[in-house]
């Protein structure tokens, strides 16, 4: 099949037939910031952070989970997704508890280093930050509800690929929460593997393993998991 030939940011490029508008950037030098979104797993498109301008579009889309067509005219890094993303990064950090310094991912963190690329030293909107529970009762990991940010890569990676859709969201809006077997405690779930793949997708200090300092290492072998799969199915 012909491959497809699109401009973003000006830039003359191709991508293959059913790419999407971030496989074609990345696949052509251009980054676009994620955090949702992990290579692999079937894009979800919840955190926005991702979003870009197509020419006649009536707003902008997520470049995750938005399918490139030729002829389109992509525009990544206006002022005003600037400025969305910014908002987005914001309201991400002013709905939880993200105290950096107490944190096992400090310095790992992909929030952390989205909102240092945006330049955002303080959040301009009031916090939320409410207490929230921390499980431990898994022999080996735990569970922040104060870290998380609803990217749902755990509920992703334990479905998708594991196979065993321990993890769901419950409830709705500031009331949501990562739930593991029906909101059971994630030491006594019946579905849980033990395997710590949604430990490795985690893009916050939100699922960690005990006595363990974070580090990307795990996401990154994650991530080369993933794509062996993925040339497995072609």
């Amino acid at each position: 099949m012909p491959r497809l030939k699109l401009s973003i940011d000006g830039i003359p490029v191709s991508a293959g037939p059913g790419a999407t508008i971030l496989q074609a950037a990345r696949a052509n030098g251009i980054d676009i910031a994620t955090l949702c979104h992990l290579k692999g797993l079937i894009p979800a498109g919840a955190c926005r952070i991702c979003i870009v301008e197509v020419a006649g579009g009536r707003r902008p889309v997520p470049a995750c989970a938005t399918r490139a067509e030729s002829g389109m005219v992509i525009t990544t890094a206006s002022e005003r997704l600037q400025a969305a993303r910014r908002q987005i990064v914001e309201l991400l950090l002013a709905e939880r508890n993200h105290q950096c310094p107490v944190c096992v991912m400090n310095n790992n963190c992909e929030l952390q280093a989205v909102a240092r690329r945006f330049g955002i030293d303080h959040v301009r909107y009031g916090f939320i930050a409410p207490t929230l529970t921390v499980d431990i009762s898994h022999e080996r990991f735990g569970l922040d509800h104060n870290r998380c940010i609803l990217c749902r890569r755990c509920v992703r990676v334990c479905d998708q690929v594991e196979g065993a859709h321990t993890w769901d969201v419950r409830a709705r809006g500031t009331a949501s929460r990562i739930i593991s077997d029906l909101a059971r405690p994630w030491g006594e779930s019946g579905s849980c593997t033990g395997c710590g793949k949604c430990v490795q997708a985690c893009p916050t200090g939100a699922l960690f393993e005990k006595d363990v300092q974070g580090t990307r290492k795990g996401t990154l072998c994650l991530e080369k998991l993933l794509e062996w799969r993925r040339r497995r199915t072609r």
